[in-house]
């Protein structure tokens, strides 16, 4: 898919020309360095404090209109298209708001976000809180998480991982165990915590299901999968 800088949106126009102002003009260059380090300069900072910018957040959104699909659209792109990663925090909350109006053809745009200026913190977002509502609603989006957990690239193998993590009692256990095992040799440390989150998080809706799926499947889970899924159930009935 080919996707555009940015989308033509009047409401578009109205966010990004209120935020870029706003957020900018509460930055702070200091703990913009220490930000950016500790998510190993995948992207500069503006330093803002996440209560903050969440603040500063309902600010920019005060007095707005609900979007469309074309909106969300174009402001994601565009929080995307800029360097600063508080940009790119804001697109991912105003996605997990409004997720709920947009279309099984939404889920392309996701992608683009998921594979560029790549890290756990936008993708996790985006995972559990984006692409999972969009699931959820239009079960022929399955198939496209089957294709993702063999994907090549390790944050759309992620997602796929993680996309389920708030269905709760919905979740697909069959899918979940199929999804960490076919990802069970994964050396990359991203993938294993993946495995062993979404499956501690199912664990919280039947913990007899992951214990079992993960003796059965121990000499396949590296120990960091094992020590999560297993977290808060390890002496449970003892």
């Amino acid at each position: 898919m080919t996707l555009p800088a940015a989308l033509a949106s009047a409401l578009a126009d109205t966010v990004l020309d209120r935020l870029t102002t706003v957020y900018a003009a509460a930055a702070d260059p200091a703990r913009a360095v220490e930000a950016a380090a500790y998510m190993k300069h995948v992207a500069p900072f503006l330093g803002l404090r996440t209560p903050d910018r969440r603040a500063l957040s309902r600010t920019v959104l005060r007095g707005t209109p609900r979007p469309d699909e074309t909106d969300c659209t174009a402001i994601a792109l565009r929080c995307w298209d800029l360097p600063e990663r508080e940009y790119h925090y804001f697109a991912a909350d105003y996605l997990r708001r409004w997720v709920g109006h947009c279309s099984p053809g939404f889920l392309p745009v996701v992608r683009h976000l998921l594979v560029t200026v790549s890290w756990w913190d936008t993708v996790d977002t985006l995972a559990a809180h984006v692409v999972g509502p969009l699931v959820a609603a239009d079960p022929a989006l399955v198939s496209v998480m089957d294709e993702w957990i063999e994907d090549d690239n390790l944050w759309i193998a992620r997602t796929a991982l993680l996309h389920q993590l708030r269905y709760k009692a919905d979740t697909d256990a069959g899918r979940l165990f199929r999804y960490c095992l076919r990802q069970s040799d994964h050396t990359d440390f991203f993938i294993r915590k993946a495995i062993g989150w979404s499956l501690r998080e199912y664990a919280k809706t039947d913990p007899d299901a992951v214990r079992a799926f993960v003796d059965e499947a121990h000499d396949r889970l590296a120990p960091l999968s094992v020590r999560e899924a297993l977290k808060n159930i390890r002496h449970a009935g003892s």
